[in-house]
């Protein structure tokens, strides 16, 4: 029986000792900046159609050319 393949999630870490007076906006703020610091909805974006190796390349020298 072949090994299934353990898939590496993004960790978002929130702080652990939450004072009482911490309100839902404050928190959300907290989450997003983390979640957009670890670059998980990037990731996720890019991952929603495949893009052929050829093509990739290319995109990323037209990313990286300097005018």
């Amino acid at each position: 029986m072949a090994e299934l393949k353990e898939k590496k999630y993004p960790v978002v870490n929130l702080p652990e000792n939450v004072p009482v007076d911490f309100n839902f906006e404050r928190m959300l703020k907290t989450f997003m900046k983390q979640v957009d610091k670890s670059g998980v909805l990037k990731e996720v974006k890019a991952r929603r159609y495949h893009i052929k190796p050829s093509e990739q390349k290319r995109l990323d020298r037209k990313r990286t050319k300097k005018y």
